[in-house]
């Protein structure tokens, strides 16, 4: 059975705020319209679906932050007192209205002049990824290849620059990976090997990006170390301070990251 994708669209939840408190809501103007309807807070609490006390706390705190009451308790009558809006909550019930009216044509001029908010949501997935590592790539996968065990897997990173993993055939199915998928290659800073003038060098790791150093931060026992490597793309590497010394890195200068194949961790949205 296939689900129908859904398009993406564009949301927000409108609030004011007062003395760095939430002020008014959409929630809290349906509170106070079914107040307005009802005439009794007990009654509107649970239209709305909250407890009385929570409707009073919030009443409470409304009146405490708006120039005037927006809410009061009655005396009297058949039903021994109730609640009602004043002409101030009344108002800005109405003028809430009017400003969510604006604020969904905002949404909507927005979704016009943004087109495909589909590729938006998947940037904002993209940044928003929590992983340990420090360096995190999106790219395409241009190449596998299968072996008895594991496969070799080429992804293309924006500008062009490729990074091999190695990883078992079991996980290049389970991911459902294959050319042209995007995937991310996700390696830990501390797996990052720094060199110099590496460009014609014969070494065993798959991996070897070049750049030019653009920071070091220096720690306690170790330095860590940016590398841009083309096309907007950086890759940190953490070393001991004698290895950056012994190798004379500054920023600015000429440095090559390498890693293993087998130090890279492949991953899809």
């Amino acid at each position: 059975m296939e689900c129908e994708k859904r398009a993406v669209e564009l949301a927000g939840n409108l609030w004011f705020h007062k003395a760095d408190r939430k002020f008014l809501g959409a929630d809290r103007i349906t509170l106070l319209d079914k107040i307005d309807q009802f005439g009794s807070i007990t009654k509107a609490a649970k239209a709305v679906g909250i407890s009385y006390k929570t409707a009073w706390d919030v009443v409470n705190l409304m009146n405490n932050l708006a120039d005037r009451p927006l809410v009061e308790r009655t005396t009297g009558g058949k039903g021994g007192g109730g609640t009602r809006l004043t002409a101030d909550g009344k108002e800005v019930i109405n003028k809430f209205r009017i400003i969510q009216e604006e604020h969904r044509k905002f949404l909507d001029n927005l979704t016009e002049r943004l087109g495909d908010a589909d590729s938006l949501y998947l940037f904002l997935r993209r940044i928003s990824m929590k992983v340990s590592a420090r360096n995190v790539f999106l790219g395409t996968i241009t190449g596998i290849i299968k072996g008895a065990v594991n496969a070799e897997v080429t992804l293309g990173l924006k500008g062009g620059t490729p990074v091999v993993a190695t990883v078992t055939n079991n996980s290049v199915d389970s991911l459902g990976l294959a050319v042209g998928k995007e995937a991310y290659a996700i390696i830990k800073a501390s797996a990052v090997i720094i060199g110099t003038d590496l460009h014609d060098a014969k070494v065993s790791a798959r991996n070897i990006m070049c750049g030019t150093i653009t920071k070091i931060i220096e720690g306690p026992v170790n330095a860590e170390i940016d590398v841009e490597i083309g096309a907007g793309n950086t890759i940190s590497a953490v070393i001991t301070h004698e290895s950056a010394r012994s190798l004379g890195l500054k920023e600015g200068g000429h440095a090559c990251a390498l890693f293993k194949a087998s130090s890279v961790i492949l991953g899809v949205s």
